[in-house]
């Protein structure tokens, strides 16, 4: 059970100053500023590439270096890579391309090849494609010194475009087009929008990308998504239509929620199992039925991924527990059956588990790839970039990967267990569900739920709030679901009658409020106990009616 830390306890004696003081908190907690920018952003169309760090200059030199390879007669080949970013990110890159009259060819590499630039596999493309005069890469590139040294020796033209962790020195490519402060598709995007001469070009996709690569959404991040989301209800590209069909999803409630966990997911499983330019080729087709047919091919590899991911993390939990891998600052573990495309996905479920950093290992071909999964405080990419033997590695502080030959395994888990050894203190260790404010049933009516979804698009940096209410009563309950994992509820909080003579707008017998915890139907509770509860307040629209409903995130037995 986590440790539940309580920011903030409303001290106004009546709902509208409590209410009041909740949302002040919130936007403070969130380190927002300018209330004004906050709820209003500004529209993609009207941010610059300098608002995020990119050097416009880059831009323009990438543009007219674009324009001159066509003169030339030259392919332009756009090299992605294999997750949700690097897909949207190749996508609009290659779209703008072609729909502008350049002769571009889309290329994400197979896992087994490894992330980014390869030397290798850029040989082979080239030998069947040797009129390619420019390589733009897309969500990869800035610490592929020797791959870009590499490919300029045959004397082609070489433009980057990247949000992972650079070096002091970046590689010596014609133009270099980087910002952290965005996902990868989003740096693309930019140089994509310079090419087709349309500033709010491909917004439906990059909302996804954006929410898929976990990006704080805050700043402009913030004014991809909420704006993002409106093209995207209202998409006529069918890939999109189709994924979103298959994935059972009505294309006006589409949120965060939806691009996180089932359009994102679906984009990614091709490139984990196999090749991702299937997901490309549904995101740019115009025919109907081909994305119907691709649609269906991603929601089978995701099913198929998701069996894998399952069949594997209960393989490592076993070898955690009897080698006590846990007791451990960080866990470090691998087996035979891993396939790589799924180490990422199993190393944050262990995480998760065990709230600790995790590196998950597959070995193909003599090498071994690794994918990482940290926890605040600990910067895995930094520990990383400390180790000498290491092959293509990068990342983000939180998530990371890397590739080591065979015989380097032992020495590279020994110098990561003492590096975490050394940064990691047992405070660290302890999970804590971090709860935004104590309300009562009182403060939770219609009007504070508007002040809340003002906040909207949820997600990293911008979580949705997470209330505490302590001491309510079980009136009913029930498990629900297919196999009995999630709980009804009806709550009553007693003493919300002390606090308001006036009830809240609630939805049952005045005190009383519905709520659903998915995951929680194993908890032994029983009519009539009391408990302490942290949920999200949400609003349920059944049937024409929308009420107040409780997402009751975790329970507690109170003590009182």
């Amino acid at each position: 059970m986590k440790n539940w830390q309580v920011k903030f306890v409303p001290r106004g004696k009546n709902k509208i100053r409590r209410q009041k003081e909740i949302v002040d908190f919130l936007l403070s907690d969130r380190d927002i500023k300018n209330k004004k920018t906050f709820f209003k952003p500004p529209h993609p169309a009207d941010i610059n590439p300098a608002q995020v760090g990119i050097d416009p200059e880059q831009i323009i030199k990438a543009h007219q270096l674009i324009v001159s390879v066509k003169k030339t007669g030259k392919k332009i080949l756009v090299w992605g890579d294999y997750d949700a970013d690097g897909i949207v990110g190749t996508t609009l890159l290659w779209e703008a391309l072609w729909k502008s009259g350049f002769d571009a060819l889309p290329f994400i590499p197979n896992r087994a090849d490894g992330y980014g630039l390869n030397s290798q596999s850029f040989k082979k493309l080239y030998h069947n494609y040797p009129d390619i005069g420019l390589v733009i890469t897309v969500d990869n590139g800035i610490v592929a010194h020797q791959e870009v040294s590499s490919i300029a020796s045959l004397g082609l033209k070489i433009i980057i475009t990247d949000h992972h962790a650079k070096e002091k020195k970046t590689p010596q490519a014609n133009a270099v087009i980087w910002s952290e402060q965005v996902c990868g598709a989003a740096v693309a995007w930019f140089l994509a929008r310079k090419i087709i001469g349309q500033k709010d070009y491909g917004l439906d996709l990059l909302a996804l990308a954006t929410v898929a690569d976990m990006m704080p959404l805050l700043g402009v991040n913030r004014s991809l998504v909420k704006y993002g989301l409106k093209y995207l209800i209202n998409t006529s590209r069918p890939g999109l239509v189709a994924l979103i069909k298959q994935a059972s999803i009505k294309k006006e409630e589409i949120g965060v929620y939806h691009l996180g966990f089932l359009l994102g997911p679906r984009l990614n499983a091709m490139g984990r199992l196999y090749n991702a330019l299937d997901s490309v080729r549904l995101l740019c087709t115009t025919d109907q039925g081909r994305a119907s047919v691709l649609a269906s091919k991603l929601d089978s590899a995701n099913r198929e991924r998701q069996l894998m991911t399952s069949q594997a993390l209960e393989i490592l939990n076993d070898i955690v527990k009897k080698e006590k891998l846990a007791e451990e600052k960080l866990i470090f573990v691998s087996h035979p059956s891993l396939a790589s495309g799924i180490i990422g996905l199993v190393a944050g479920k262990l995480t998760d588990q065990s709230y600790r950093p995790s590196v998950v290992l597959a070995c193909e071909n003599g090498f071994f790839k690794a994918s990482c999964r940290s926890i605040k405080g600990f910067d895995i990419i930094k520990a990383l970039q400390k180790l000498d033997c290491l092959i293509n590695v990068g990342g983000h502080p939180l998530a990371a990967g890397f590739t080591i030959k065979k015989g380097d395994f032992d020495q590279v888990k020994k110098s990561l267990l003492k590096l975490a050894d050394k940064a990691i203190d047992e405070e660290m260790l302890k999970p804590v569900l971090p709860i935004d404010a104590q309300v009562s049933f009182a403060d939770l009516d219609h009007s504070f739920w508007r002040q809340l979804n003002r906040l909207t698009p949820f997600g990293l940096g911008n979580p949705e709030p997470l209330f505490y209410t302590p001491g309510v009563i079980i009136k009913d309950l029930r498990k629900v679901g297919r196999n009995g994992d999630h709980l009804k509820l009806v709550l009553d909080e007693a003493k919300t009658r002390k606090v308001e003579k006036a009830p809240a707008v609630i939805n049952i017998d005045d005190q009383l409020l519905p709520g659903i915890g998915f995951g929680l139907g194993k908890e032994s509770l029983a009519i009539g106990d009391k408990i302490d509860i942290a949920f999200n307040l949400i609003l349920n629209c059944y049937r024409g009616q929308k009420n107040l409903e409780l997402k009751v995130k975790e329970i507690k037995k109170n003590a009182g």
